[in-house]
């Protein structure tokens, strides 16, 4: 098959190299040079820098006007998703009412595309938005929506193909698993996305995938919490995956969050079925956070309300209730009180207590006659 082949090992879409330069080393000047910052994009990505668009066309309607510091010149946007729980990118309406969940027909870095209305018109500071804004093509007919539908269905048989074509160049010995195929909408373009272990030499396999199916071929590699947003599944609370339920991208997990909010730091029970610390970590740490401000401490010496003083053991900051050790004529006893009933006048450290020492009443000056 004559004409350009290009294949891809990366998790950012769009963003295609020729296979001929796949293992040449690149200094950072060219770097930027291929990369430049202000490059024209015909998609315009939602990202943590820029504003937040809700879901809800209620909530978007009540933040239709700029923030203070974005007074300037406006232009009105549609936000486009492409999958359920894909970021969220921006096109021009040119004039156009498009309605909450309608489907249309937009250009974009991979080709034509197919993807629905996430927030219908609105109006959002110029400073948001990355020029220039590639408008909406058209509203999504009947045999739009069907053609989407047969080639979702067509790029998952070639997946058998392509395991096959795998075997036969040894790159199963890199343990290279296709997890997803799609054709883009106009069927210019085949994409696969894989994991492997390491990196792999695949531009034997494009070659070969690109005279089988007559169509140029993109081979993205992605990483464990990628493979399952794609897949999806049940979590253990019995819910399905956020990332593949409503999270639009991955942020940093940390051990602290974990800590922050009373979990035991068991890998088993903090990691998720990518084996990486579970998203709700993050998302949620913001509101234990608030709830940890005046919530009694593991270990600190407390004073309820009825005048009794010990350790508190345990706390729930969800429900607001401590669990307090105390010393009665030597015999350990343990009560749950609420955290309103308790005042910290101290800490537990290596066994000892220290008290917190009471500030001096201030003297009131007498009055003079």
């Amino acid at each position: 098959m004559k004409g350009n082949i290009f294949a891809m090992n990366t998790n950012s879409p769009g963003d295609s190299k020729p296979i001929n330069s796949f293992y040449k080393k690149r200094g950072k000047k060219q770097r930027e040079d291929d990369n430049p910052k202000n490059e024209n994009s015909a998609q315009q990505p939602m990202d943590q820098d820029t504003e937040t668009i809700p879901d809800d066309p209620d909530a978007a309607a009540e933040n239709a006007n700029p923030p203070p510091e974005d007074v300037g010149p406006a232009v009105e946007i549609v936000a486009i998703r492409f999958k359920a729980a894909g970021k969220i990118y921006f096109f021009d309406p040119s004039g156009e009412i498009y309605l909450l969940g309608e489907k249309v027909i937009v250009e974009t870095s991979r080709g034509i595309e197919l993807g629905y209305v996430a927030v219908p018109n609105r109006s959002v500071s110029l400073s948001k938005v990355v020029q220039p804004l590639k408008p909406i093509l058209k509203k999504a007919s009947e045999e739009d929506i069907e053609c989407a539908e047969k080639n979702k269905r067509t790029a998952k048989e070639t997946i058998k193909t392509a395991k096959e074509r795998i075997k036969f160049h040894n790159l199963d010995a890199m343990q290279m698993k296709i997890i997803e195929a799609e054709y883009t909408f106009d069927n210019s373009k085949l994409i696969y996305y894989f994991t492997a272990e390491g990196r792999v030499d695949f531009r034997e396999l494009v070659k070969d995938l690109a005279a089988i199916f007559k169509t140029r071929i993109e081979m993205r590699q992605i990483h464990e919490r990628d493979q399952t947003k794609i897949l999806g599944g049940l979590s253990v609370c019995g819910r399905p995956f956020c990332c593949n339920s409503f999270l639009h991208d991955f942020t940093q997990v940390t051990i602290k969050m974990a800590k922050e909010q009373n979990m035991p730091i068991n890998s088993a029970k903090m990691s998720g079925t990518c084996g990486k610390l579970m998203c709700c970590l993050k998302y949620e740490h913001e509101a234990y956070e608030h709830l940890s401000k005046d919530m009694p401490k593991i270990n600190a010496i407390v004073e309820t309300s009825g005048g009794e003083t010990g350790n508190v053991v345990d706390s729930n900051m969800l429900t607001g209730i401590c669990k307090v050790k105390l010393n009665p004529e030597n015999e350990n006893i343990i009560k749950p009180f609420p955290k309103k009933d308790l005042k910290v006048i101290g800490f537990v450290k290596n066994e000892q207590k220290h008290l917190y020492e009471e500030p001096a009443p201030e003297e009131i000056p007498e009055k003079k006659e």
